[in-house]
């Protein structure tokens, strides 16, 4: 059967999920029939927000232009962020296009498509807690893991300064969250603070003046992940002398600290906020159904009530049937479910009747990064009870090569070869950390 010409799939989120679907897609069909839309002009792996905010991965050299992107592989790119949905004619309302400096250089406009896909992802989840918004930084974005690395840059300095006059300063981050993301920062934090005292804050000692608190609210860190995975974490973490705190329930943040339900407080100069997510709640206003984190709920084929739209990665609830809950907001879920949207989508875009075999996930463990030279994981199903552990360098070698998989799925095995070589090339002339 002939493909039909005038199919429109657009798809809102250019993340790992939505980006590898268009990319997929677009290599096939081509710009006129597939548009990937994005708030942002670049795209970064999310996973690796962790180390553009402590400043060990430069954000301008990892950044993949979306327009780039959409020349190579074959999609259109509209930038602009999604505000609207009217599914009766099919219409996306996206919002004008505004600077960083708040300058309107772009005007709102409309997009017309066939098959939609949410890709959209998520935001953290404050759960209400008072003082959480204003006071605390988050690692939602690009955007905001360069605030925090800026402002980490500025806290060394001052602490720096302080010393050299003699003052007993010490610089205080508390990172509220024991997941992943959590875990992560803080052993990336510990790493690139050593190394942005050797350059020229001498006056800095980052084993002392350096007290980095991580806190999560369950009975141990990486609650979601193997016990024994949560142990060698949090053992390697101490090894770091960061401290971690269990079983807190923070009640409140402030300009200056953490306070928990128990009325203890914790100083902070910074504070970070990973401990939960959830979906935008613009969600909730497109007349589909919607779980209590403002995920889209789909069924086993990745598809909405509404036949013509379609959800995936962490803003979607699709059931994991093989083990009676939903899938897990991870990566390698996204990564999954844009594999199985495009042979869905294709089936559509070439006039075929639908998949006859639902989404299924295959869980294939996790990594967890502590640092550029360890990391800790569990493969090869380790959630649904059984796997393999895995530590040390070799942890993390496995971890670095989810990054560059990625990279594949978008970009093709040869760029990402030379991208790979030139970049370790880059780094025997380049300081470990970014500094400016």
């Amino acid at each position: 059967m002939h493909e039909r010409t005038n199919h429109k799939v657009v798809i809102v989120g250019g993340g790992a999920g939505g980006l590898e679907l268009a990319c997929w897609l677009g290599h096939r069909y081509g710009p006129g029939h597939i548009t990937l839309v994005d708030k942002s002009p670049f795209h970064i792996w999310k996973p690796t927000l962790h180390e553009v905010a402590a400043g060990t991965l430069d954000i301008r050299r990892e950044g993949l232009s979306y327009a780039m992107l959409a020349r190579d592989c074959g999609f259109t790119f509209v930038p602009g962020e999604l505000q609207g949905l009217e599914r009766v004619g099919q219409v996306l309302e996206l919002g004008p296009l505004i600077s960083e400096r708040g300058e309107v250089f772009g005007s709102s406009r409309t997009l017309r498509y066939d098959s939609l896909v949410l890709a959209v992802g998520s935001k953290s989840n404050f759960f209400g807690t008072p003082g959480a918004a204003e006071y605390s930084i988050t690692l939602d974005s690009a955007t905001e893991a360069e605030r925090f690395r800026l402002r980490l840059l500025h806290a060394l300095h001052a602490v720096n300064a302080a010393k050299r006059e003699g003052e007993n300063k010490q610089l205080n981050v508390v990172i509220v969250g024991g997941g992943a993301t959590g875990v992560e920062l803080a052993a990336e934090l510990h790493e690139a603070c050593a190394h942005i005292a050797v350059y020229g804050l001498t006056a800095l000692n980052p084993v002392s003046d350096i007290h980095i608190v991580l806190m999560e609210g369950a009975l141990r860190i990486l609650p979601l992940l193997p016990e024994k995975l949560a142990s060698a974490a949090e053992a390697r973490l101490a090894a770091f002398g960061i401290e971690v705190r269990t079983n807190v329930r923070v009640a409140r943040i402030a300009s200056d600290g953490v306070s928990d339900s128990e009325d203890n407080f914790c100083p902070a100069d910074i504070c970070v906020w990973a401990a939960g997510i959830e979906a935008p709640r613009l969600l909730k206003t497109f007349g589909l159904a919607t779980n209590r984190v403002n995920q889209i709920v789909v069924d086993a084929f990745l598809c909405t009530e509404d036949p013509n739209v379609f959800a995936l990665g962490d803003c979607a609830q699709a059931p994991w049937v093989a083990e009676s809950k939903a899938v897990p907001a991870r990566a390698q879920a996204a990564h999954q479910q844009a594999n199985y949207l495009g042979k869905a989508l294709a089936r559509r875009i070439r006039e075929l009747p639908r998949e006859s075999r639902p989404f299924e996930y295959r869980d294939r463990g996790s990594l967890v990064s502590l640092g550029r030279a360890q990391g800790v994981g569990a493969l090869m199903g380790m959630l649904s009870g059984k796997g393999l552990f895995v530590e040390g360098q070799l942890a993390r070698m496995m971890y670095a090569s989810l990054h560059l998989m990625h990279h594949q799925a978008v970009v093709g095995t040869l760029p990402t070869i030379l991208g790979t070589l030139g970049r370790l090339l880059l780094r025997r002339t380049a300081p470990r950390v970014k500094l400016h």
